[in-house]
């Protein structure tokens, strides 16, 4: 069955950068979205960014700004969230999710356009 499992969380120090990680398995992912949300203690699971089946992608305000980039690599059966300069208000668990439909150009936004999901990685900044 379809199972996404993501690394690379821990502790880190404002303006340090982590890579997290998501290996995809029980199915070929290259023509699925894949997305990265995270949840914040007390508040509600948000969209980070996504990347359609075609390389391109979609992201939220923050990582607009270029501290966030995605990127995937389907031979691997990977995406990545490649983070730099984090700050406090980037502490959450991370998740990744696979899209309920191949070849969308349009890359969803929201939990319900996704499908399967990861077991989440820690992410916590210090100040």
């Amino acid at each position: 069955q379809v199972q996404l499992v993501e690394s690379g969380g821990g502790l880190v120090q404002a303006g340090s950068s982590l890579r997290l990680s998501c290996v995809a398995s029980g199915r070929s992912f290259s023509r699925y979205t894949m997305g990265w949300f995270r949840q914040a203690p007390g508040k509600e699971r948000e969209f980070v960014v996504g990347i359609n089946w075609s390389g391109g992608s979609t992201y939220s305000a923050d990582s607009r700004k270029g501290r966030f980039t995605i990127s995937r690599d389907n031979a691997k059966n990977t995406v990545y969230l490649q983070m730099n300069d984090l700050n406090p208000e980037d502490t959450a668990v991370y998740y990744c999710a696979l899209d309920r439909f191949p070849g969308r150009s349009t890359i969803a936004t929201t939990q319900e356009g996704y499908a399967y999901w990861g077991q989440g990685t820690q992410v916590t900044v210090s100040s």
